[in-house]
C-alpha cells in the first residue's frame, strides 16, 4: 500500500490548472514562502496519510474531469508516491498532471532523485518557483508571482529544452 500525507483536496477546482481539476494538498513544505497562501500545509507533522489507491478511485468518480493537480506543501517531498499515483491517473482516458513546486525545473533536475525524475516525468504541466511576495501578480493565471514558470513537460521533453505554456 503505497500513502501520502495530504492537507486535503479539492473535488472541483477551476483555479489550479487548466479545466475542471481534482487537486490534492500534500503536506509538508520547507520553502516557507512569505505570504504563501496555503501555510497550513508547511508542517510535515500535520495533515492526514491517504492510500493512493483510495485518492484514484474517487478521482475516477468524476467523469467531469479534465486533470488532477498536486500542489502543497510541495509535492516533490513525496516524488515516489505521487508518481506512483500519477501513473494511475495516466490509465484514464483524458486525464493530464498538473504539478505545483516551490523547486525551479533546473533544481529538481539538479537533484538526480529517481523519484523526483519519475514525477517528472509523470507530469504534464509544472508549474516551478517559489511564490516571492514582491513580485505577486493578481493578474497571472495559475500562478501567484511573476517568477514563476508554466513549464509544458511533453513539448519540453520533446524539444529537449524548456517550452512555456501560454494561456493568454
Amino acid at each position: 500500500m503505497v500513502s501520502i500525507k495530504i492537507a486535503g483536496t479539492v473535488d472541483d477546482s477551476i483555479v489550479d490548472g487548466e479545466g475542471y481539476r481534482f487537486t490534492i494538498f500534500t503536506q509538508g513544505c520547507p520553502h516557507n514562502c512569505p505570504g504563501c497562501h496555503n501555510p497550513n500545509t508547511h508542517a510535515a507533522d500535520g495533515g492526514v496519510t491517504v492510500d493512493i489507491d483510495t485518492l484514484f478511485a474517487k478521482i475516477c468518480q468524476n467523469p467531469l474531469l479534465s486533470g488532477v493537480t498536486f500542489s502543497g506543501g510541495e509535492p516533490f517531498l513525496q516524488a515516489g508516491a505521487l508518481a506512483a499515483l500519477a501513473e494511475k491517473i495516466h490509465t484514464r482516458p483524458l486525464l493530464d498532471i498538473t504539478t505545483y513546486t516551490g523547486y525551479t525545473l533546473e533544481q529538481l533536475t539538479a537533484m538526480h532523485d529517481s523519484d523526483v525524475t519519475h514525477l517528472l516525468a509523470a507530469t504534464d504541466i509544472l508549474i516551478d518557483g517559489p511564490f516571492l511576495q514582491e513580485k505577486r501578480d493578481l493578474s497571472l493565471i495559475f500562478r501567484g508571482s511573476s517568477n514563476q514558470r508554466i513549464i509544458d513537460m511533453n513539448a519540453t521533453r520533446e524539444k529537449g529544452c524548456i517550452v512555456l505554456k501560454n494561456f493568454d
